[in-house]
């Protein structure tokens, strides 16, 4: 078989240069599908029109792309190649309605479903949070119903924000609605700040997650919390969502909804690290907002995030 095609030779080609591609990786149609066809595929989505508060995530594919130039084939932590293990493409950013909430989300799940219906599994770069469930519709229709870890400061369960259902703080609630989340084994992971009321926790252990925050990393550390996620996922597929708030807005300024109080960027990705091994159907990293970023500290540290659940990928079970 065809050896994958990898990212620009860095010693070749200074990084500042080349093509402005996820990692300077080969764009989707510069690969023979006949010869080897995509296994992975890092997939835009410029879509804020669900934000609640700061704009500007719609730029944030582009950032994570310009702020992971200085990525190396090589995973210490992991000891893989996630650029050789499989191969690994840039299919470009969807074109997406901005006006059109339902119809962008129709155009996400189309994309990510033609993409995955080809056998690539797929890593969107948002774009708000809005995005994760046509994702996960997509990933449902025909996987079934499946774990969900979810990084976020924020639950994401919320009902509706001026009565509309579909925004950045709804996904997660209308996926457990829809039958979309395994209810027994999805958690989220950094959770932190003030709630509207105490019934958005009730209403989000109904939705099926287990809540583990943020104040978890002083009190367990990483391995505590790593080992309270990976029980509670227990053995089964995994869909990976990370919004970059998340971390402390010391770490990811860059980003629309910041909360304080929360992980450092070592922490999100030794808790990533932690699922070595797990069938990972999917990804998504999204509220980048470049707008408000200083030095890419935000893009650089989504950009490491993608590059973890690459190396990730390429420890999974692939069927």
């Amino acid at each position: 078989m065809t050896d994958p095609v990898g990212p620009v030779d860095a010693t070749r080609v200074p990084r500042f240069a080349g093509p402005p591609t996820f990692a300077r990786l080969p764009r989707i149609d510069q690969v023979a599908p006949e010869s080897l066809p995509a296994a992975v595929a890092i997939l835009g989505a410029p879509f804020d029109a669900g934000t609640s508060y700061r704009p500007g995530a719609r730029f944030g594919p582009g950032h994570v792309r310009a702020s992971s130039r200085l990525l190396r084939p090589f995973h210490p932590g992991l000891g893989v190649s996630p650029f050789a293990a499989r191969q690994v493409v840039d299919a470009g950013d969807l074109a997406l309605n901005p006006f059109d909430i339902a119809a962008a989300l129709g155009d996400v799940e189309a994309g990510v479903g033609s993409l995955r219906a080809s056998g690539a599994r797929v890593v969107t770069l948002g774009g708000d949070h809005t995005i994760a469930l046509p994702i996960l519709r997509a990933v449902a229709r025909d996987a079934g119903p499946v774990a969900v870890v979810h990084f976020d400061a924020h639950l994401d369960t919320w009902d509706t924000y001026f009565g509309a259902p579909y925004t950045h703080g709804t996904p997660f609630r209308r996926a457990s609605e829809e039958g979309l989340i395994d209810l027994r084994r999805s958690v989220h992971v950094g959770t932190r700040g003030p709630l509207y009321s105490e019934y958005d926790l009730r209403d989000d252990a109904v939705l099926g997650f287990q809540v583990i925050p943020a104040d978890a990393y002083e009190s367990a550390g990483v391995a505590g919390v790593a080992g309270a996620m990976l029980r509670r996922l227990g053995d089964g597929p995994v869909y990976v969502s990370v919004d970059v708030d998340v971390l402390d807005p010391a770490h990811a300024p860059g980003t629309g909804t910041p909360e304080a109080g929360g992980l450092t960027s070592r922490e999100l990705l030794l808790t990533l690290r932690a699922l070595a091994g797990r069938e990972l159907l999917g990804a998504d990293v999204v509220e980048v907002a470049p707008a408000y970023d200083h030095a890419e500290i935000t893009g650089i540290a989504a950009a490491h995030v993608t590059y973890e659940l690459l190396a990730l990928m390429a420890t999974s079970p692939w069927h």
